[in-house]
């Protein structure tokens, strides 16, 4: 026979070399099973590592559930995880192998040894397969009142994963009561804590159907219950007290006095070592003093120094947790955080997303002390600060050193300081035109200086040739946002250029109306019929006189930090928004929604609901009137030099297009059916098709002092709500609609989220024609920008 390749690798000692190995296991196994020799409990832990390592590299050794399950019936506790291990991987995935399971696992939860009791109850609990929660009642109210604390502590969880598998079991068994009782009265802390967050699950699923559940869930949050624990807060973990932390911050004290109580209670929480632990307490203190100012003012002085501690200490991965954490505190109060901007200057062994977030809280906590210091942040605090002179002329220095990743950051910085900073247009132009568009390749940096093109176009001599060459790469640019400002920034170009420009104008119009992206062949279409309308109009809409950019769209809302800060301590931070633009909660149904915005009325309940008013500020702010000054300036009148007809527009750009007419709107069905029972279950059952966010105007959140006022706008236009709800800020509501002259009902599923104060909508469809998704979204927005508008 000959020799091997050398390419080829041996077989390793932990995988099988042929289909005989798993049979030869099982025989072995078979062998072992009843034998009680000395040595025998070592052989089938070897025996025991082979299966486990075959099982791990996804090798089928299922054949040997009963030889396992045989070999079991020993003291050995090592070898009862391994088979316990075993038993959980495969019973879950064969429901007739866990059978053969349940008599050992029953037998083992009566074990003299407390440690084979708990790991036999959990393993038990974990086999999660429904035609056997019969038979987890016993072992687990045996478990609640078991002796030893480890089994009482694996009960307690138990009970929540029987819960999962079938609720009307758990309820009927009456364990919730049990953990309750145990919650309240068992001397070990970790059963205690695993007590509370089973009731704290259990009764939050339960809430939404039982009244008596939802009272239940409450009393959690009682002044006794609240005391009780934080009394013995030091004899829990770090998961323990991090849940119990988060409890307390769902109470409300009464008055201060009992808030200085807590505060004092917890001081020395601010020193733990575990990072989560003081955050929590941090996010307790905050929220225990939002009220009062100056008590407030004092907790972030206090919270500093614990923080700082923590970034500077752990894995980056930490220090971003904790940095993240404090940037939204810095964003709130910088002037608090100014005299420490040392903290928050970079290392050189630091991963790069640490040093981004660095230089955020460095933009945020600079001023006319520390400016200068903050050589790192050049360009954004130039943004925040009124003395840029040194700044600017940093920048264009960036600009000169002909290094492709500065040139790109800098000419994005560089278009937001002229922005906000117009007078400083002719220094940075003079540099800004030196520049070859083919040597930018970072998107958002070739729109800004397409941006600057357009915009500057009188200033910059080559300006419209430049844009040129940029329109007859066209086809090669794979950026939607570059293609977008090359079409604005064209047509800016051709009202100051004309002559230069117009040749230009019209492939840029060509490509974009034959452009595959919707945004771009919507906003070509959009400059083509504005030209046909006139051509001075279409000026004065791509070229309006415009003032100094105070506050950048891009920033934040005050009401999105304020939504973040309330949820301090969780992954919001981290991502710097709301929960709800991440989290999806179709799990817990339909009608699930943050706590804030109170509990959701179905069908007709929902119009009898009042909506709380907007707050007088915010009101204010949405529905003042502001005065508009008309400047006059003097236009070249184009309409004279280019008419406006379609075939003349035509002509003149070389287009010879015909815009096709826009395809016939959605038809909906005027009166549709759909009971809340079948709305749900197709929720949960249709894949998401959109996720937009929409827009409602100042004057449709004045008009929503009810709900019946929205409601009945939206059915006018047959789309109709089938829950909704919300307080404050918040309004949920839930729609349906229906497709006409359609064989079958094809529905419109919607999820709509109205913030009142940014006056913005969370959008999300299911449809059971996907393809029909986007007309009835731009449907349903219409008809919401036009509530409250008659």
């Amino acid at each position: 026979m000959a020799p091997p390749a050398q390419s080829q690798r041996s077989p390793s000692p932990s995988q099988p070399s042929g289909k005989g190995e798993v049979s030869d296991l099982k025989m072995q196994l078979r062998q072992l099973a009843g034998s009680r020799a000395p040595g025998t409990d070592d052989s089938k832990r070897d025996l025991f590592k082979k299966v486990i390592s075959y099982m791990t590299i996804g090798i089928d050794v299922s054949s040997v559930f009963s030889e396992m399950v045989m070999c079991s019936a020993t003291s050995d506790i090592v070898l009862k995880k391994m088979c316990y291990l075993y038993v959980g991987n495969y019973a879950k995935y064969n429901p007739d192998l866990a059978l053969l399971t349940i008599n050992f696992l029953q037998r083992d939860c009566k074990d003299e040894d407390p440690m084979i009791r708990g790991l036999a109850l959990r393993s038990l609990c974990s086999l999660r397969v429904p035609n056997l929660v019969e038979y987890l009642v016993g072992p687990l109210g045996a478990g609640l009142k078991d002796g030893n604390s480890y089994v009482r502590m694996v009960a307690a969880v138990g009970v929540l994963k029987l819960y999962h598998i079938s609720a009307s079991t758990c309820l009927d068994a009456d364990f919730p009561d049990l953990l309750k009782h145990l919650m309240l009265n068992d001397p070990d802390a970790q059963v205690v804590a695993n007590c509370l967050s089973a009731l704290q699950e259990i009764w939050g699923l339960e809430a939404s159907s039982s009244e008596e559940a939802a009272r239940e869930r409450e009393g959690l949050i009682s002044k006794p219950i609240i005391y009780f624990l934080l009394n013995r807060i030091k004899e829990f973990s770090e998961w323990a007290q991090c849940t119990i932390l988060e409890l307390v911050s769902k109470y409300a004290p009464p008055d201060s006095n009992e808030i200085f109580d807590i505060m004092n209670l917890l001081e020395d929480r601010l020193q733990h070592a575990n990072g989560a632990v003081v955050l929590a307490t941090i996010k307790l203190f905050l929220q225990l003093t939002l009220s009062m100012t100056d008590v407030h003012q004092q907790v972030y002085e206090r919270i500093k120094a614990p923080l700082l501690t923590l970034v500077s200490s752990g894995s980056p991965e930490q220090s971003y947790a904790v940095l993240s954490h404090l940037h939204i505190l810095v964003m709130r109060a910088p002037m608090l955080f100014a005299s420490d901007y040392k903290h928050f200057y970079c290392q050189y062994n630091e991963p790069f997303y640490v040093k981004k977030l660095k230089l955020d809280m460095l933009t945020a906590v600079a001023n006319e002390s520390n400016t200068y210091e903050i050589g790192k942040a050049v360009g954004k605090i130039a943004l925040e600060q009124y003395d840029v002179n040194a700044i600017v002329d940093r920048l264009l220095q960036f600009l000169e050193m002909e290094k492709d990743y500065v040139t790109a950051e800098t000419l994005v910085l560089v278009k937001d300081l002229l922005r906000k900073y117009p007078q400083w247009s002719h220094d940075c132009i003079a540099v800004i035109g030196n520049i070859s568009s083919n040597n930018v390749q970072e998107p958002k940096a070739k729109a800004a200086l397409i941006w600057m093109l357009g915009e500057y176009a009188q200033d910059m001599q080559d300006a419209p040739y430049a844009l040129e060459g940029l329109v007859d790469d066209w086809d090669d640019e794979t950026s939607s946002e570059v293609r977008l400002h090359l079409l604005t920034a064209v047509m800016k170009c051709f009202f100051r250029r004309p002559p230069e420009t117009q040749k230009a104008l019209g492939a840029a119009l060509a490509a974009g109306l034959a452009d595959m992206h919707q945004d771009v062949h919507d906003r070509a279409l959009f400059y083509y019929r504005l030209l046909q309308h006139s051509v001075t109009v279409a000026n004065s809409v791509v070229n309006p006189v415009k003032q100094a950019v105070s506050v950048f769209a891009d920033t934040q809302s005050s009401e999105i930090k304020d939504r973040i800060f309330d949820e301090f301590n969780s992954l919001s931070v981290l991502y710097q928004k709301p929960s709800y633009m991440f989290t999806d909660k179709e799990h817990q149904g339909p009608f699930a929604f943050a706590e804030d915005l109170g509990n959701l009325a179905i069908g007709g309940e929902a119009a009898a609901q009042d909506i709380h008013r907007v707050q007088s500020n915010g009101q204010d702010l949405l529905l003042g009137t502001t005065s508009e000054k008309e400047e006059s300036r003097e236009l070249v009148s184009l309409d004279q030099t280019y008419p406006t007809s379609t075939n003349t527009i035509d002509d003149i750009f070389g287009l010879g297009l015909s815009v096709t007419p826009p395809p016939p709107s959605l038809k909906l069905n005027a009166k549709p059916v759909l009971d809340p029972t079948t709305f749900q279950h197709k929720w949960r059952q249709l894949p998401l098709a959109l996720s937009q966010e929409g827009s409602i105007t100042p004057q449709g959140v004045a008009a929503m002092t009810t709900l019946e006022a929205l409601l009945n706008h939206m059915q006018a236009h047959h789309i109709h709500c089938i829950a909704s709800g919300g307080k404050s800020q918040n309004f949920k509501f839930f729609f349906f609609a229906q497709k006409a002259d359609s064989d079958s009902a094809s529905n419109f599923l919607v999820e709509c989220v109205i913030n009142s104060s940014t006056c913005k909508a969370q959008i999300k469809i299911k449809a059971d024609d996907q393809t029909a998704s986007q007309p009835f979204f731009t449907l349903f927005q219409s008809a919401l920008s036009n509530f409250g508008m008659a």
